[in-house]
């Protein structure tokens, strides 16, 4: 901020000769002259108070040496052609999280199912499952600390799991949602050591390692983030308490420093990211938290180039919840960067038996907005996994994931894009905007990676023009 002072100039009709009238002309200027000197040093002091603390706020340094990487379970069978990029095997990630754990462990997830025992199979596949179980029971032995929230409802499950922990020494809650807020805690993630963190769309279901597709992010060594996340963790902890009660408003303990506009600045290795962890149903946010669909739409108006979205479900309405009802907010936000400021929007959406009919009309209509001659472009794929042989394994054979990335941010999240999942089921979303040098960024950038995943995903065989007839027999939504 500059300003630019001009001359101060004192005119007189006469000269002055008596010496006394000097000397008060002269007592008469020097005071204009301090009078002035302190005007001006007042303004800089009130411009110095104004804009230093907003400009400190824009962000929260972290001191953390955060790395960030993007995290993948691709099912069994299912073969890329070479060359492409993935992710972090889930399994490694989840089992290095246990390895390393020597305090505490907070787990959160929709349901639980780690043997195919639960769900009456049969099948080598779940031996990833039963491993992560078995390091699971053995951390209260060590002396790590195990807290485990799930969702009240839930999925039909025979699971014995929980039980099994909870006689090993694991601590277990279940959130009554449908009581609280009339929905479920759809919410996946872990903290270790109020370090690490991981976040992404699977469940702790031993079909999430082998027979589902997902995709999460870790992050390590992020003391800032860890702590941050624990607050929404609190948040279902104490709601899992015997006949708890929504708060009117929510103590000043689980306020956060961390959001949209304040994000968590990290500096690494000639990259700086800026972060935050959004959340819903709003009923669970204090005021302080960015909600989930805020930072969703956000990064859509943001985008200037591009937006590549895969979600399993996108559906503009209510629709579990009696009577169903229009909610066009995402899907206005979409139309929005497509026709407003012409930015190029790429959806992979997941076709399988159980996607929702519903969604087929939404979708035709974003699709049939795309037009060369406009300069609108709105591309949409089913990506349809292969069931081969896995038939018989129930609720299977799914891109499971929630991503989108785009040329400003990346975003990985919890939650369909349908209504019910931001305004009464529990959700999280991860929010990273990063900058470098091209080559570096290229390589190393967590939008980099999340986009080349998305690519590949994008052309590879398993995704299916929208308008293109002969939907494999497998997915709900062929025509």
């Amino acid at each position: 901020m500059s300003t630019t002072y001009g001359r101060m100039r004192i005119s007189t009709n006469r000269i002055l000769h008596d010496k006394q009238n000097k000397k008060e002309s002269t007592c008469y200027v020097a005071s204009i002259g301090v009078l002035a000197t302190m005007i001006i040093l007042g303004i800089l002091l009130a411009v110095a108070v104004l804009e230093g603390p907003q400009a400190s706020q824009n962000h929260v340094v972290s001191m953390d040496q955060c790395s960030m990487v993007v995290v993948e379970s691709i099912p069994q069978h299912v073969q890329y052609k070479a060359n492409g990029t993935f992710g972090i095997p889930l399994e490694k990630v989840w089992k290095e999280l246990l390895s390393i754990a020597t305090e505490e462990l907070e787990v959160v997830s929709f349901y639980w199912t780690l043997t195919g025992n639960d769900t009456n199979i049969t099948s080598s596949s779940d031996r990833p499952g039963r491993e992560i179980l078995e390091q699971l029971q053995s951390l209260p032995s060590r002396n790590v600390s195990v807290r485990v929230v799930t969702s009240l409802p839930s999925i039909n499950s025979n699971s014995t799991d929980l039980k099994i922990l909870a006689e090993k020494g694991v601590h277990v809650r279940e959130v009554n949602f449908g009581r609280l807020t009339g929905g479920v805690m759809h919410s996946k993630f872990w903290i270790v050591d109020r370090r690490h963190v991981f976040i992404g769309s699977a469940n702790m279901d031993w079909r999430a390692l082998t027979q589902v597709k997902e995709l999460g992010m870790v992050i390590y060594n992020c003391s800032s983030l860890a702590r941050d996340l624990y607050k929404i963790f609190l948040s279902y902890w104490v709601m899992g308490e015997y006949n708890s009660s929504l708060p009117v408003s929510w103590p000043p303990s689980f306020d956060t420093d961390i959001n949209k506009e304040h994000p968590l600045l990290v500096k690494k290795d000639n990259i700086t990211s800026r972060l935050y962890i959004a959340s819903s149903p709003p009923s669970f946010c204090p005021e302080s938290r960015t909600r989930d669909l805020e930072a969703i739409v956000s990064i859509i108006s943001e985008a200037q180039h591009f937006i590549d979205v895969a979600v399993m479900d996108y559906s503009p309405s209510i629709r579990f919840h009696r009577p169903k009802r229009y909610w066009p907010v995402i899907d206005n936000a979409i139309r929005a960067a497509a026709f407003e400021r012409r930015v190029r929007i790429r959806m992979l959406i997941s076709c399988w038996p159980y996607s929702f009919p519903g969604m087929l009309p939404f979708l035709q209509s974003l699709a049939s907005l795309d037009s060369v001659k406009d300069h609108i472009s709105i591309q949409i794929k089913f990506y349809i996994l292969p069931v081969g042989n896995q038939t018989n394994i129930p609720f299977s054979r799914v891109n499971h994931n929630k991503y989108m990335v785009t040329d400003k941010a990346a975003y990985i999240g919890t939650s369909n894009w349908d209504g019910d999942y931001f305004l009464t089921t529990a959700g999280v979303g991860l929010v990273i905007s990063q900058h470098a040098p091209h080559s570096i960024w290229k390589i190393e950038a967590v939008q980099a990676q999340l986009q080349a995943v998305f690519n590949r995903d994008w052309y590879s065989e398993f995704a299916v023009n929208f308008a293109e007839p002969g939907h494999r027999a497998d997915c709900a939504l062929s025509p």
